[in-house]
């Protein structure tokens, strides 16, 4: 453990080293580097506490966090709208588990300041808890208060406590479901900071709801094995940078800045604008390179292009002398990354959805 304490104290170093214009790259493989060792000893970790086939750590969908010296975690899945509460304490798990769930049920939605990879108590109780409306009680109401959530937990501990066993491990739970709409309510409750960001870079707001879908399902706590961060998955080196160079700033953001929100959603609806008005702008049809834009959000606008040429202005050329779907299914069958090809698939379906908001 005193491994991982180490990790954790130099990880915000690790990931906010700051050098000269021309040491982005460098840069870059310094944060991935660190980032990487920080997750290994992270799994690690867990599997020498929980047991080989109960690793779990915190994704984009995924909202995993750890107390009580690591025997204790809450997990929200919020793809599948399912929040799970489990512990391996072996004295007094209930407690353990009702603490766990009050706190998991009032969390905020800012998560700046809270250390997904330890086991401190740093989650801030909300006035407006990010859950609120996305779970109701036993008497069918929405939970915003502590009395209310610590009934709830004693009801789930009292009704809906589960018993399994992993390894040499008794593994104690609650699972509590979320409304059906859990989505649409997450959606909602940033539309917002989306509209803000749509009028400001004149990016089209079904398309920023649409990639946050698929980022992060509207998980504001999101993280990826990349280090993309918060609910549109901005990765800091990359994006960031970019984004902070058009705004007249230098270096990047922070993790915090980016967990914020609202700043998220400003920097990559700023992102967006980037692709759709420098990089990708010599696409004429707009369509086209809407299609474009989204597959370069997530593999990069040159990995794009070069889908059609590997001569940047040929490729324009090529395009431009394609019909929209012609372009859409070179992207989504001859794109080099296969999860580039999904993801304009998954991307341009959520945002007919999102149309009519």
């Amino acid at each position: 453990m005193k491994k991982l304490i180490a990790l954790l104290v130099i990880a915000p170093l690790l990931v906010s080293c700051s050098g000269k214009k021309n040491q982005y790259h460098e840069e870059w493989v310094k944060d991935t580097n660190g980032f990487d060792i920080l997750m290994g000893q992270f799994a690690h970790n867990i599997e020498n506490i929980w047991g080989l086939n109960e690793v779990l750590i915190a994704g984009p969908k995924d909202y995993v966090k750890y107390s009580d010296q690591y025997y204790t975690r809450s997990h929200i899945n919020f793809d599948a709208g399912t929040i799970t509460i489990e512990t391996i304490a072996g004295t007094n798990p209930t407690e353990s588990l009702r603490q766990a769930i009050i706190t998991t049920l009032l969390i905020g939605d800012d998560p700046s300041n809270v250390d997904l990879y330890s086991d401190a108590n740093d989650i801030q109780i909300s006035k407006e808890p990010l859950l609120y409306g996305q779970v109701l009680d036993n008497t069918g109401q929405p939970i915003r208060w502590q009395g209310r959530a610590a009934s709830f937990a004693d009801y789930l501990l009292q009704n809906k406590l589960q018993r399994r066993t992993s390894g040499l491990h008794v593994i104690w739970s609650v699972t509590i479901p979320m409304v059906p709409n859990h989505l649409d309510k997450r959606a909602h409750k940033y539309l917002p900071m989306v509209r803000k960001a749509s009028e400001k870079y004149g990016v089209d707001q079904s398309l920023i709801l649409a990639i946050m879908q698929i980022e992060s399902s509207f998980n504001p706590y999101a993280v990826s094995h990349s280090d993309a961060l918060g609910l549109m998955q901005v990765v800091q080196h990359s994006a960031g940078v970019d984004v902070f160079r058009m705004q007249g700033k230098w270096g990047k953001p922070s993790r915090s800045y980016l967990f914020d929100p609202e700043n998220n959603i400003d920097t990559g609806t700023a992102y967006l604008s980037i692709l759709q008005g420098n990089y990708l702008a010599s696409i004429s049809n707009t369509t086209s390179r809407r299609y474009a834009v989204i597959t370069a959000y997530n593999g990069g606008a040159g990995s794009v292009l070069r889908t059609f040429s590997s001569d940047k202005n040929r490729a324009f050329d090529i395009i431009n002398n394609m019909s929209p779907n012609e372009v859409y299914q070179t992207l989504t069958t001859n794109h080099p990354s296969a999860e580039s090809r999904r993801y304009l698939y998954k991307v341009n379906k959520a945002q007919t959805g999102y149309r009519r908001y």
